[in-house]
């Protein structure tokens, strides 16, 4: 069993590192109690693999002696448990500045006590632990996404940083805008198949319907322009650390024009290797 210790100084990111380690299929535990770990442990073993990689963030929240964490950072690889410590840092100037901008109290601080004073004593409390670090990680000049990547290579299973699922959603306007839609394409201009009899009953996702929508020109420089911005735009959301997206298509009724061009874009993300599904909303109503 793998556990992974998150700790370092107050602001210095381990809550988001926390849930950057979720999207990596780790099971984690904020502020847990160090006195509580090894019977955490044994129960996540009792468990016969169920929890085969977990986190746990502990600080100065909790109150430990940190020398009482590398004590049971001992007892813990004793019940053959693969431990390592992440350690999440920062410099004082970066660190006082998120305190001012979220104007959250220091967990060290106290009457009389600046922030500063208080985080200096925190870097003196730990110490020990970050001397055993297996990983110090200095967040202080990352976005969210650098930090993201960061962690992705250093315990994703493949050292890759995971790639952006995309849901290419087909809707109808007469029943909403999708809730959840990141960019929305209005394709209302395009000719529409429900005016010509034979096609009425048929959807997007019947052969006659996607080639009559595909038939005019409007329709194929449409669909270029559209793939020329997602070329764009995706690895820019994976850089920002976006890991899912939602490109909803919208025609009057969610069933001809908006389905045959969903369906196309999906599978051209797919052929480029992008992790792209096909929704339908509304095409049976």
């Amino acid at each position: 069993m793998e556990f992974l210790i998150i700790t370092g100084l107050s602001g210095a990111g381990k809550s988001r590192a926390a849930d950057v380690l979720e999207d990596l299929d780790y099971y984690c535990v904020d502020n847990m109690p160090v006195a509580l770990m090894p019977k955490f442990a044994e129960l996540c073993i009792a468990t016969g693999g169920r929890y085969e990689k977990v986190a746990l963030v502990t600080d100065v929240r909790a109150k430990n002696s940190f020398d009482e964490l590398l004590k049971i950072i001992d007892e813990l690889e004793a019940m053959n448990c693969n431990v390592r410590i992440l350690y999440m840092d920062a410099d004082v100037r970066t660190l006082v500045r998120r305190y001012k901008e979220s104007r959250r109290p220091h967990p060290l601080a106290t009457r009389g006590t600046s922030i500063e004073d208080a985080i200096y004593k925190e870097i003196d409390l730990l110490t020990p632990v970050r001397e055993r670090a297996d990983y110090i990680v200095n967040s202080a000049s990352l976005t969210l996404g650098q930090l993201q990547s960061k962690l992705f290579s250093l315990f994703s299973a493949d050292g890759v940083k995971r790639e952006i699922d995309v849901t290419v959603e087909a809707f109808g306007y007469k029943y909403g805008l999708p809730l959840d839609a990141d960019l929305v394409f209005d394709v209302r201009f395009l000719p529409n198949p429900f005016y010509v009899d034979q096609l009425r009953q048929l959807t997007g996702l019947d052969r006659p319907v996607a080639e009559y929508v595909f038939s005019y020109q409007q329709t194929r420089t449409f669909m270029e322009k559209i793939q020329e911005m997602l070329d764009y735009l995706l690895p820019l959301y994976i850089e920002e650390g976006k890991l899912t997206l939602t490109v909803a298509v919208g025609c009057t009724g969610g069933r001809h024009r908006s389905v045959a061009i969903a369906s196309a874009l999906a599978d051209y993300l797919k052929a480029e290797g992008i992790n792209a599904v096909n929704i339908n909303r509304d095409i049976e109503k």
